[in-house]
């Protein structure tokens, strides 16, 4: 069979995605019509990814597709906004076989089933580079509710979703560093915190996804809110994969801060007047000041940069 050119790639692997949504007008229009819902504001994130930077070539592209969903999911989990749908863009190198991209499209359509999610619109292209994805999706709040990086308060209580550390131990896993297939799923796999929609809307000041590491992510909101965020390390939620890793450390300092900066955790970090909120961890105080103090045992310890920076 003959290579599916670009508008056979729509026609057959991601017409069917649009799940009958009047607003993709079946991608026959190269754009989309959105009705405004009374009552709502949306919400709108945009994630990219690339072979060998946030995936591995080797991953199944299936789950590839799943995880490029669901990382923009937990974008609008710390948003605390109800998803709607997507655009996509794919920019595939050459060799790469309609099998491979119909397994993608075959990761998008169970996602899409199971969070209730239509493809609405995109673009795909070749490239000469690695695989390169990119994916922008829509959400809805009722309108004044979305939760900013900005609105900390001195005297709130930092809390986090979820454990830290299992995406940063499971591409060790991935990679054949550590046994575990469990981490391997996790790194694989992010499960976006769209429950915690209602706590987050009712209680919570600030908050952001934990994507590029806990520490880096908390000093988001930090720096959008002009505080300081106090982080006890000890305090931070652990799996038992992650424990046991810990464990075998020598240095038990230095391993609590690689989990807290290690990323693709896909958690929320927040802050809330409350100390204690369902779902969640607390971790810290919001302080006086700017950045992220990170304290172990107490004393306060240098963490670096915190987590992923990109160039």
């Amino acid at each position: 069979m003959s290579a599916l050119n670009e508008f056979e790639q729509i026609a057959r692997l991601f017409r069917p995605l649009t799940r009958g949504a009047p607003e993709a007008l079946d991608l026959l229009d190269d754009a989309a019509v959105l009705a405004a819902r009374p009552g709502f504001d949306l919400v709108i994130t945009k994630d990219a990814m690339v072979a060998g930077v946030h995936f591995l070539a080797s991953d199944p592209f299936d789950l590839v597709a799943r995880k490029l969903l669901r990382a923009n999911l937990s974008d609008l989990a710390a948003k605390a906004a109800e998803p709607f749908g997507y655009f996509l863009m794919t920019a595939w190198p050459l060799g790469f076989s309609d099998r491979d991209r119909e397994a993608f499209a075959h990761g998008l359509a169970e996602d899409g089933a199971t969070f209730d999610l239509s493809l609405l619109g995109g673009d795909t292209v070749s490239t000469p580079g690695p695989l390169t994805l990119s994916m922008t999706l829509l959400g809805w709040v009722p309108a004044g509710t979305m939760i900013r990086r900005a609105g900390a308060r001195v005297g709130d209580h930092v809390h986090v979703s979820g454990t830290i550390g299992d995406g940063y131990l499971g591409l060790k896993a991935a990679l054949g560093e550590l046994d575990d297939p469990w981490l391997v799923d996790r790194y694989r796999l992010p499960r976006p915190r769209l429950d915690l929609a209602l706590t987050l809307r009712a209680q919570v000041s600030a908050a952001a996804d934990v994507s590029d590491g806990l520490i880096a992510d908390a000093g988001h909101i930090g720096l959008a809110s002009q505080v300081a965020l106090d982080l006890d390390l000890d305090a931070m939620p652990l799996s038992p994969s992650a424990r046991t890793w810990l464990a075998g450390q020598k240095d038990h300092t230095a391993g609590l801060i690689a989990l807290a900066s290690g990323g693709d955790d896909y958690e929320v970090v927040c802050t809330s007047a409350a100390s204690s909120l369902p779902g969640l961890t607390r971790i810290g105080r919001v302080e006086t000041g700017e950045g992220v103090r990170v304290r172990v045992g107490g004393s306060l310890v240098s963490a670096g940069i915190g987590g992923w920076q990109h160039g």
